[in-house]
């Protein structure tokens, strides 16, 4: 009997049970499902989490007076106090003022760009004549360098100026969502145009380019005016926070030097005392969270195991039954001069196919679940190849392990009892 024959006869049998084989295809479709499906949404959330935090580039980091993201209780600054460190516990966490922010761009003479930021707060609700916005747009405020900074564009208008800074007065910048929302396709047309912020009026500048929606921002969705005027506003925040932009990467490292230098300058800090405000990149901040959803990666992995550990578990228990059922069969194909090879081939090709046919299904559920999460987030269609190829190969595996038991039972079948067997 030929390899090819083998595998024809497998196939055929397959097919002839379809019930049986259509459950075991769906166990061993659902593993890979959710090992793929988990995997591509893990996948789109880096991409996102990635394009969230590129708003500042490789060569740019920001100055704030904690961690913009803490993901458990951080004590050690209370255990520096415990243990006789000059640091005082009312500086911890304590807030960069206006004075302390224009100082520090005032006294930085590096080779780069300072932008001061101070966040508005969001859920506000934009109004012009007759369209409005839904209540969730964010408001910020900057200077001349905000824009260039954090990655935005403008298409339209123009940027702030030093009158509009120092006087604080209501100009803004549009966000590209806001900017649709109220103008439609001809965003260009709102410039000089009078919106509402609230109960506020602001008077139009600039519209920006689309960046689009990422994992954790919605930077399009904003409303962005000067720190001064921001800081009349009710929601807005009690710091301000400096972004720094070197004029070459590999400034970077000495810029961040001299960025430290200086702050603690204007921060009065002794030179045993710890900083009172952190230095970060970006991008450091992406690695943490895309660490954090490496073990959601580990787990998904886990799953898909188990899944396929009782789907070969199931196949093989289906794949005895098959040998049970077809001892006459058996019988028959060795009568006829079918060798101990020829069965086990044959037995292996159906549990293998089963698997196969498994690993399919669940590689393209798994891709268009994972997928809706890219879509969500806006990253763009994935696949994640390797995984793919991981699954596949572990499908193929797990039929093979699982039909051969079954494929050596049949093959040592006696032809002269199988083919007396009802």
């Amino acid at each position: 009997m030929t390899l090819k024959d083998s595998f024809g006869l497998a196939y055929k049998t397959v097919s002839s049970n379809k019930l049986r084989s259509g459950i075991t295809i769906a166990i061993i479709a659902f593993g890979i499902m959710a090992l793929i499906g988990i995997i591509t949404a893990i996948e789109a959330m880096n991409k996102g989490l990635k394009e969230s935090f590129s708003t500042m580039g490789a060569n740019s980091f920001s100055i704030a007076y904690k961690e913009r993201f803490r993901f458990n209780n951080n004590n050690s600054d209370v255990e520096k106090v415990k243990k006789g460190k000059r640091q005082k516990k009312s500086n911890l966490d304590k807030y960069i003022t206006v004075n302390e922010a224009e100082r520090f761009k005032s006294n930085y003479k590096f080779p780069a760009k300072v932008g001061l930021q101070l966040s508005g707060g969001g859920g506000y609700e934009v109004h012009f004549e007759k369209k409005k916005t839904n209540p969730n747009v964010s408001m910020r405020g900057g200077d001349e360098n905000y824009l260039s900074i954090n990655g935005f564009t403008i298409i339209a208008g123009r940027n702030f100026s030093n009158i509009d800074i120092n006087t604080g007065r209501n100009v803004c910048i549009l966000g590209s969502d806001v900017a649709e929302k109220l103008f439609g396709e001809k965003q260009t047309q709102g410039i000089d145009k009078i919106i509402r912020v609230g109960n506020t009026p602001y008077r139009i500048i600039g519209i920006l380019k689309k960046k689009g929606s990422s994992a954790l921002m919605r930077a399009d969705n904003v409303i962005i005016t000067t720190y001064n005027n921001v800081r009349r506003l009710p929601n807005a925040s009690s710091t301000f926070s400096i972004g720094v932009a070197a004029d070459d990467v590999a400034l970077l490292p000495a810029a961040v030097t001299e960025a430290d230098a200086n702050f603690r300058a204007i921060r009065k800090l002794h030179p045993t005392e710890d900083n009172n405000y952190v230095i970060e990149k970006s991008d450091k901040i992406a690695e943490t969270f895309i660490g954090l959803l490496g073990s959601i990666q580990g787990s998904a992995a886990a799953i898909g195991l188990i899944t396929l550990i009782g789907a070969a578990i199931g196949l093989m228990n289906i794949m005895l039954v098959s040998v049970n059922e077809r001892t006459k069969e058996v019988g028959l194909i060795k009568a006829l001069g079918g060798k101990r090879a020829d069965i086990r081939r044959q037995f292996l090709f159906e549990s293998t196919i089963i698997s196969i046919m498994g690993a399919i299904c669940g590689i393209i559920l798994g891709v268009a679940v994972g997928n809706l999460f890219a879509l969500f987030l806006e990253t763009g269609f994935l696949v994640p190849w390797l995984w793919v190829g991981i699954g596949i190969a572990i499908c193929s595996v797990v039929g093979l392990l699982a039909g051969l038991w079954p494929a050596l039972k049949a093959s040592k079948l006696d032809p002269i009892v199988a083919l007396r067997y009802e």
